[in-house]
């Protein structure tokens, strides 16, 4: 016999056609009314538990809930007439939704949806895909998110950062928890599948810090003896300095590590954020070393350091350091992607090579917080005495 379908039965089956369909739903898409069918039986598969088969027919008999049970009459030689129910009928998706517990959201989202797209019409059907956030939201939310795109689409290209906007109760965190939801409707508003948030809004950005720490007495002077600072890129490049070496190192504590150093400066963590090097106007012409870990990554920033900077030399990432160091290695689970890298020398383009191809073994990777402090430090060291810093 095939399946009977009970009430349980059909609202597992609803709510499948519920979350794949809801979405188009929502943009008025669809064929109604909709039937879901029950399992009727053939005679044959009746007469193999007729008793089942009633006490199915009088369950659906009793059916006071959301959707129509239509009927149709069987005239069985064996059995006799017999009053069947046939299939369920649902006249829109509220009906689903109601069967599911879900009506009340539903129609929520059904209004939201709606009130967004004649606001913006643009956005019609990516609301619809945002349509768990149209459900289920505050409604305190909502009416913030209404009212920053109204503001943005009224100020395009306003310049001011989020807290000066004039909207009741939006925050910065806030606008973070909301950040992917904002930046797909911004995204559709103009047309576009790329740009951030605050690029797509129209809004300033927080000032990028960078951390650079002075290294020689005779540089910390000017600025009252100041020789650690965390200062927007601009404030950077305005500083009156004139060191006569400059190091980058992709870890913090690297940096922190740096001691005394007649005239040299050492930039720290930015990452693969490199590109704020190339706005500093009294880098430009200085000899310049950057130190990263020995790994895919850690040449791939290399490389990215070098459009900005075509001068830098790199500092312990090689493979005479890689392979004294074997001890220490890590993994690196998920190399750069790029099989050559144009700004690498000769060298560091084949030691790229190798560590893509897993030469030694698998991902192999060299940070530099492992190297010891004092093989390291002679070096660099080495480095200023070579330049003739004194």
């Amino acid at each position: 016999m095939p399946p009977l379908l009970d009430s349980e039965a059909v609202r597992q089956r609803l709510q499948r056609r519920f979350r794949r369909q809801r979405s188009a739903w929502l943009q008025g898409l669809g064929s109604w009314p909709q039937t879901l069918p029950l399992g009727l039986p053939t005679e044959r598969s009746a007469l193999a538990d007729l008793a089942a088969v009633r006490r199915w027919a009088e369950q659906w008999a009793r059916w006071d809930g959301p959707g129509t049970v239509h009927w149709v009459e069987r005239r069985w030689p064996s059995a006799g007439t017999q009053r069947l129910p046939a299939r369920l009928v649902f006249t829109d998706p509220a009906t689903i939704a109601d069967w599911l517990g879900e009506g009340a959201r539903w129609r929520q989202a059904r209004r939201r949806h709606a009130l967004l797209s004649e606001a913006f019409p643009a956005l019609s059907e990516s609301l619809a895909s945002e349509i768990d956030w149209l459900m289920t939201a505050p409604e305190a939310d909502f009416q913030r998110l209404h009212d920053l795109l109204a503001w943005l689409v009224a100020h395009p290209r306003s310049g001011l950062y989020l807290r000066q906007l004039p909207i009741a109760g939006l925050d910065s965190k806030w606008a973070e928890a909301h950040r992917g939801l904002l930046t797909r409707l911004l995204r559709a508003l103009h047309g576009t599948s790329g740009g951030d948030f605050l690029q797509l809004a129209g809004l300033r950005r927080e000032p990028a810090l960078l951390r650079l720490r002075l290294l020689d007495p005779a540089l910390r002077a000017p600025l009252g003896g100041l020789g650690d600072l965390s200062a927007p890129l601009a404030d950077i490049a305005r500083l009156p300095l004139r060191p006569a070496l400059a190091f980058i190192v992709e870890n913090l504590r690297t940096g922190l590590a740096f001691e005394a150093l007649p005239g040299a400066v050492v930039f720290m963590a930015r990452g693969y954020a490199v590109e704020a090097y190339g706005q500093i106007p009294w880098l430009r012409d200085l000899p310049v070393y950057y130190w990263g870990d020995i790994d895919t990554h850690g040449f791939a920033i290399l490389d990215r350091v070098r459009h900005y900077l075509p001068q830098v030399r790199a500092l312990l990432m090689d493979e005479a350091t890689l392979l004294t160091h074997r001890a220490l290695w890590s993994h690196e689970a998920r190399p750069a992607a790029a099989e050559t890298l144009t700004r690498l020398t000769p060298e560091e383009q084949a030691l790229y090579a190798r560590l893509r191809q897993n030469h030694w073994r698998p991902g192999v990777r060299l940070e530099q917080e492992r190297i010891g402090w004092e093989w390291a430090w002679r070096r660099v060291q080495a480095i200023c005495q070579r330049h003739a810093v004194s």
